[in-house]
């Protein structure tokens, strides 16, 4: 190994190192309870809850894969994408945090399968059942893609075996969520923020510096036909602008709808201290989502840049996620120093990849643990043995990843793009109607949950195939089906009983 490489591999090791010990310490003194392990005992403050929300849902997409589309085709995929995700982070913490935080603590819920389940006062757990399953199925790939790239990134930069780096991702994921539970995931999501925070602003700097300053960044930018227009994209094969239609914006911006139901951000605003500190929450979250993917978006337009100075080599297809591993090898040939901070940049990486998966693990956790062992399958629990099987899940679970994710050639971003439509279509439509249409019912939920769910397989395998118009992100078709399926089936059906309607009223009071 070099000493750049030994710099890189020590800092990364140092930081993984701190997030073990953090887990830790943090386990110790949570509360040892299902609210405590799953929630941190409502007791998460304002700037916690946003940046762990932010840094829970932004994975290695923030780091790799916008600034590989800017790279690749111009502003117009990844900023319509950036543009989508920023207003779907600022309508869920202005529609849905306040309400969800107040509902989920008045029924007791410390999950969404059974906030749910107990807005429409369930008798018998078939709406906890569903959605549990839901989550089941969504998560248990969407952390296994998060090892994936882990497994990637180190193979990528010194070489090491696949398998090796996605156990040893695997093992530093287990030791502090299944310790530490929510309270040590949420303190990591925070810290996790703050390096990629500084990977970003490193990195755009370097990277303009060694294309010859933003002069050139720009007068390069110009010269490729639409790669700085929201209206047209760079076709790189051809070296020509290519149409960016209305179909493609809208289709790229309905992955702001996913917010909705994404059960790892939604438990953020249920486990926040005080439903009050969510404007808070909601302005740092709003501006620093803005923030990052901007200078997402422009690392990509910057990497171009130095890769047209020589500095690094052109990147075509899908190496060009890997603009921001490139900047930091030529960073680290600088010094010690500069090793150093490549470093820094690359845990960057890693704990944007980190920070999703240990909150995908603890809420995958939950719905087996929480809502199918006890609440479905009506087994009673001990304070003590609800703890010990929370802990277990989350390793059972992250062995089961660990073989999900055991082929390298997995396409990691199709996977996450398949859980993220998932997840908004089967739960946002519910959340919203449980939430804000007091006529909604049982029925209406279930066969919303059940249609959401099943239109995502239909449309992304037998419908978006076909191309043209109905070349459209399975998101959107399966959202606004799930919505119909809700509203149809609820007016068919009788009116929720006395009892729900009175309580949604009073929670809304």
């Amino acid at each position: 190994m070099t000493i750049a490489q030994i710099c890189i591999t020590a800092t990364i090791i140092v930081y993984l190192c701190l997030v073990i010990f953090t887990g830790v310490m943090i386990g110790r003194r949570s509360k040892k309870s299902a609210e405590g392990f799953y929630l941190g005992g409502r007791g998460l403050g304002p700037l916690v809850t946003a940046m762990s929300a932010e840094a829970s849902d932004m994975s290695s997409y923030l780091l790799m894969g916008i600034p590989g589309l800017a790279y690749l085709s111009g502003v117009a995929d990844a900023s319509w994408t950036a543009i989508g995700l920023a207003a779907g982070t600022y309508l869920n913490f202005l529609l849905v945090a306040k309400r969800l935080r107040r509902f989920s603590a008045r029924l007791d819920a410390i999950t969404i399968p059974s906030f749910i389940s107990k807005r429409y006062n369930e008798k018998k757990p078939v709406i906890m059942c569903i959605s549990a399953l839901i989550i089941l199925i969504f998560f248990v790939p969407y952390v296994a893609s998060g090892l994936a790239a882990i497994g990637k990134l180190f193979n990528s930069l010194f070489d090491w075996d696949y398998m090796t780096a996605v156990l040893i991702g695997a093992a530093v994921i287990i030791s502090y969520t299944s310790i530490g539970g929510f309270s040590a995931v949420a303190t990591m999501d925070l810290i996790q923020s703050v390096i990629m925070t500084a990977a970003l602003t490193v990195i755009v700097v370097f990277g303009v510096v060694q294309a010859g300053g933003l002069d050139e960044v720009l007068s390069h930018a110009r010269t490729l036909p639409g790669y700085l227009s929201f209206s047209q994209t760079f076709n790189a094969s051809s070296g020509s602008a290519e149409p960016y239609g209305l179909i493609r914006i809208v289709s790229m911006m309905a992955w702001g709808l996913g917010y909705f139901g994404m059960p790892h951000i939604l438990v953020r605003f249920m486990a926040i201290r005080d439903e009050n500190e969510l404007k808070l929450s909601r302005r740092i979250a709003s501006v620093w989502v803005v923030l990052s993917m901007g200078v997402a978006v422009f690392i990509g337009i910057v990497g171009h840049a130095v890769s047209a100075a020589g500095r690094i080599p052109l990147l075509e297809g899908s190496a060009t996620e890997t603009v921001i591993v490139r900047l930091s090898g030529l960073l680290s040939g600088y010094g010690i120093l500069p090793a150093i901070v490549a470093g820094c940049i690359l845990a960057g990486i890693l704990a944007a990849t980190m920070s999703t998966a240990d909150s995908q693990l603890l809420a995958a956790s939950s719905a087996f643990s929480e809502n199918i062992v006890q609440n479905v399958f009506g087994v009673k629990l001990t304070e003590k043995q609800t703890m010990l099987t929370a802990r277990l899940t989350v390793v059972v679970i992250a062995v089961i990843a660990i073989f999900l994710a055991a082929d390298p050639n997995s396409n990691v971003f199709q996977i996450v793009s398949f859980a993220w439509a998932g997840f908004g279509a089967a739960f946002g439509p519910a959340i919203l109607c449980a939430l804000f249409w007091k006529r909604s019912n049982r029925q209406g939920i279930m066969a919303g949950l059940v249609v959401g769910g099943a239109m995502i397989f239909v449309w992304k395998f037998l419908v978006r195939p076909l191309g043209g118009v109905w070349d459209i992100y399975e998101l959107l078709p399966a959202f606004l089906c799930a919505c119909a399926a809700i509203v149809i089936v609820s007016l068919l059906t009788p009116e929720p009983e006395e009892e729900v309607i009175q309580m949604y009223e009073s929670y809304n009071k």
